[in-house]
């Protein structure tokens, strides 16, 4: 994945900074050696992937409850669709039988 400096997100935009250093700007200080400065940079490209896994995950297990809650509703609509319509037969029928004793 290629990191551009347009990125919003927090994370991508923190790497793209610690990635792309302003010219001009030295990328280490005098003292600290080449491997000290990429130890950082390693550990938060390691939390940013941990960090996406898991909301991966998180996103995978919100669609499969989703889909469960939509096949309960659905089952939910057809049997009271039944029972509406078996009480609407009912209502029907009742009506018959009291038309009749009326007459």
């Amino acid at each position: 994945m290629a990191v551009t400096g347009d990125e919003t997100e927090t994370g991508g935009l923190a790497s793209c900074q610690l990635r792309n250093p302003p010219s001009g700007v030295p990328q280490c200080s005098a003292g600290v050696s080449a491997h000290s400065s990429q130890k950082p940079v390693e550990e938060a490209l390691q939390k940013r992937e941990l960090r996406l896994m898991k909301n991966r995950e998180a996103a995978r297990e919100c669609r499969r409850k989703k889909k469960e809650y939509v096949r309960c509703l659905e089952q939910r609509v057809a049997v009271l669709e039944n029972q509406n319509k078996s009480l609407m037969e009912e209502l029907r029928a009742l009506k018959d039988i009291y038309r009749h004793k009326v007459e």
